[in-house]
């Protein structure tokens, strides 16, 4: 068998085991994540996608090994910005943090089944209809231009189709029970609002994935590095979520910087009939675009404490003077009756 077929296989089993590895050892109990182990499985995930992309790069060469870290990295820099939604949506339902972890890891297999679906549609039409590719680098043009000037995003469950369609056919319970996606009262199955919050992930990420995977397709067509670099983005996501839950208002422009790599990709794939942008050269612009914006939110960040504490400073001393004043307008007045009097004396 050739090294792809190899690779292919090796892949296969190593991603049902990691899940396996993660739902069924270390989250076996349903429980908080705290910051510590958030930080150490991102760290995991990133290592192991950097040590797959050495594999590649030994086994199928150079230049796909420089796809595979461009796709991951436009992925998974693309991934942090639907934690901001997944934030809005816990809060909206008010998911206990217990069970977040859960809801993500069955909404992570979902994805995985969607982008394998829709990668492998993409690949076929770009394949068979070579113009498609001028749609979808438009599309993810409009969708960089739209990321980037796009206000605070909002959670509105009520109006998802497949939200309401399914609470049509399917009674739900008003309150949580446990982890439990579904309990038995009676005769029928009635699903819990914790089911409610897996299915709002699952169609959300089926509209994420209408950006993504034409944003990895602009770097390469090759259906095992589209593919895997989505998978290892996707895995990471979890811990990136309870990471970063904490500091997502510290990125206040890091939606521009993704609306740049999205519009850049858009047009690599416009212009890869004219001129193909070599795929190192990619890398360092994306790169460098996800930094400056990351640089420019810490900047911002920083700048607004020192406001903020001039602010509280400044207000300390107008206190401290009003007060000032008034104990010694004070002092004149009790001093005013006295040297009165003895002046009358």
């Amino acid at each position: 068998m050739t090294a792809s077929v190899w690779l292919w296989i090796a892949f296969g089993l190593f991603v049902p085991a990691m899940l396996a590895l993660d739902l069924g050892v270390f989250h076996r109990r349903s429980h908080v994540v705290s910051l510590k182990e958030a930080l150490t499985w991102s760290g995991v995930w990133i290592a192991l996608a950097l040590l797959f992309d050495a594999v590649v790069w030994h086994s199928r060469g150079r230049d796909k090994g420089l796809e595979f870290l461009t796709g991951y990295t436009v992925e998974l820099s693309l991934s942090v910005d639907n934690l901001f939604v997944f934030l809005l949506i816990f809060a909206y339902f008010k998911v206990p943090a217990r069970y977040q972890h859960k809801v993500l890891f069955w909404g992570v297999l979902g994805a995985l089944l969607m982008r394998a679906v829709f990668i492998g549609a993409g690949v076929a039409l770009l394949q068979e209809f070579h113009w498609i590719t001028y749609i979808f680098g438009a599309l993810l043009v409009v969708s960089g231009l739209r990321t980037a000037f796009k206000m605070d995003k909002e959670v509105r469950p009520e109006k998802n189709f497949v939200l309401k369609l399914f609470r049509r056919l399917v009674p739900v319970t008003p309150e949580y029970h446990g982890g439990q996606f579904f309990v038995k009262s009676g005769k029928p199955w009635l699903a819990t609002p914790l089911f409610i919050v897996l299915l709002l992930l699952e169609t959300t990420d089926l509209v994420f994935a209408t950006d993504s995977v034409p944003a990895v397709l602009a770097i390469t067509t090759d259906p095992f590095i589209v593919y895997t670099s989505n998978v290892f983005a996707i895995l990471g996501l979890r811990s990136m979520f309870f990471a970063l839950a904490g500091a997502m208002k510290l990125f206040a422009y890091l939606r521009y910087g993704l609306g740049a790599v999205l519009v850049f990709v858009g047009a690599k794939m416009v212009l890869a009939g004219f001129y193909k942008i070599p795929t190192l050269a990619s890398l360092l612009l994306i790169v460098g675009l996800l930094a400056m914006a990351v640089m420019a939110s810490l900047l911002h960040t920083a700048r607004r404490k020192r406001r903020r504490v001039s602010r509280k400073s400044l207000c300390a001393m107008e206190n401290r003077c009003w007060l000032f004043c008034r104990l010694r307008r004070a002092k004149n007045y009790s001093i005013k009756p006295k040297t009165q009097k003895m002046s009358h004396a």
